[in-house]
């Protein structure tokens, strides 16, 4: 499967250089283990900037949407550790996007992510789906490995008692996101999507990412 599961759960950010080793060490060293542990997590990817904003990127699949509202879920956002307390409080332009995934093209994973944010407009839901589900083919450029779509729930995207410091706006933003095995074929794909024209007037960003490391499930059973 290109991406396990139908829930998403992508968190973004930035953090100040004097803070960034400690920062990267709690993901690498609590963050992901603790998050893919809870009940209905599937597993989670870890990304950096190769071009785009913020730095820090991270996907974590989830069996279904439900999951990241669940009581196991919101019992773990309740109690944080210390450790991460404190490094939550750095976070800067956090995003936080609770989402369903909707499109899914191709087969595994690659080692950079091609991501292109979008607003879709009110009442186009459903005709921005279709065009992004003809657009997609994973099978149009070489070094393409997948393509996907997933649509934020503005209900449950956005700030949480933990991360305040998430932005509300754009809570019901749809992304992109395209696997590929090197940078310029990720850039590339992208590239046409952002400058497409039935989607352009809705970009706002996009961006290519490195594979850090991933865990699952399996990983810690």
């Amino acid at each position: 499967m290109p991406i396990a599961g139908k829930g998403m759960l992508l968190t973004s950010m930035d953090v100040d250089p004097e803070h960034e080793a400690d920062f990267n060490r709690w993901y690498d060293r609590q963050h992901l283990e603790e998050r893919v542990a809870i009940e209905g997590f599937i597993e989670a990817r870890r990304y950096v900037a190769e071009d785009g904003a913020p730095k820090y990127l991270c996907l974590y699949s989830t069996e279904k949407i439900d999951v990241l509202d669940s009581p196991a879920y919101r019992a773990r956002l309740a109690s944080p550790t210390e450790w991460s307390k404190t490094t939550m409080a750095r976070f800067k332009n956090m995003i936080r996007s609770v989402a369903r995934i909707t499109i899914s093209h191709g087969k595994g994973r690659g080692a950079f992510l091609g991501i292109v944010r979008i607003r879709p407009p009110n009442g186009g839901h459903d005709t921005l789906r279709k065009a992004l589900r003809t657009a997609l083919d994973p099978q149009s450029a070489d070094g393409i490995i997948s393509m996907h779509v997933i649509e934020s729930d503005p209900g449950l995207s956005g700030p949480t008692t933990e991360i305040p410091a998430a932005a509300g706006a754009g809570a019901g933003d749809w992304f992109v996101l395209i696997d590929a095995t090197e940078d310029t074929p990720a850039e590339t794909a992208a590239r046409l999507v952002a400058d497409n024209i039935a989607f352009k007037p809705m970009v706002i960003s996009s961006g290519i990412y490195r594979l850090l490391w991933d865990i699952a499930k399996a990983d810690i059973s």
